[in-house]
């Protein structure tokens, strides 16, 4: 699976590097992630449950970033796997360019493979799904980064508890997923308990 695309994000490129260097950041941008530690500056260890068609599972993954070029990007190279599900290894070439001083066009290159129950569902599904979850993760990327609203969306939330309404959540709130996501295999946190998921992995 290959997949290339470019996000315009409203931020200084030196913020977006400390952002994607932030497993903070990383972990409410990417869907259904349960957990990110970062070890070192170059390894990160996920655990994301995911959703692709049929096949539900917990992916354990390792992430680790190489040719670093602060502020430009990096290169990030992982290894997902999700038991019985399948597993997803692959890397992905990620470039920063400045569009301004106050903005940045982030461009990134994937190179997938995946195995197991996932590869069993057709390239026409993979491929559409990772392209939706990476959308999602910039949505919500570009969210942390730059928040939207600004004073605006501040003033409005206690005008709006003193009618007595309720708050819409924050857009990165509604929305998780990405790039690195898609390495595991992408997908949508479900909350539902009512279908039988995959065991997860050890």
């Amino acid at each position: 699976m290959q997949m290339t695309d470019s996000q315009r994000i409203e931020a200084p490129r030196q913020k977006v590097w400390e952002a994607l260097n932030d497993a903070e950041v990383l972990k409410a941008s990417i869907p259904g992630c349960e957990e990110l530690i970062k070890h070192s500056e170059t390894e990160m260890e996920a655990k994301v449950r995911l959703k692709v068609g049929p096949v539900k599972a917990t992916f354990g993954g390792k992430v680790t970033l190489n040719d670093l070029d602060p502020p430009n990007g990096y290169t990030i190279d992982g290894e997902g796997s999700g038991g019985v599900a399948g597993f997803a290894r692959g890397a992905a070439k990620v470039r920063l360019e400045e569009d301004g001083p106050e903005a940045t066009i982030l461009h990134y290159e994937v190179d997938a493979k995946i195995g197991g129950k996932l590869a069993q569902l057709g390239a026409r599904l993979i491929d559409s799904t990772s392209k939706r979850l990476a959308g999602e993760f910039f949505a919500a990327f570009a969210e942390q980064v730059a928040p939207s609203g600004g004073n605006e969306e501040a003033d409005a939330e206690p005008a709006a508890a003193a009618a007595g309404e309720e708050t819409p959540p924050a857009a990165g709130e509604q929305k998780k997923a990405g790039w690195l996501g898609g390495l595991f295999g992408g997908g949508k946190k479900q909350d539902s308990g009512a279908e039988k998921s995959e065991e997860p992995a050890e």
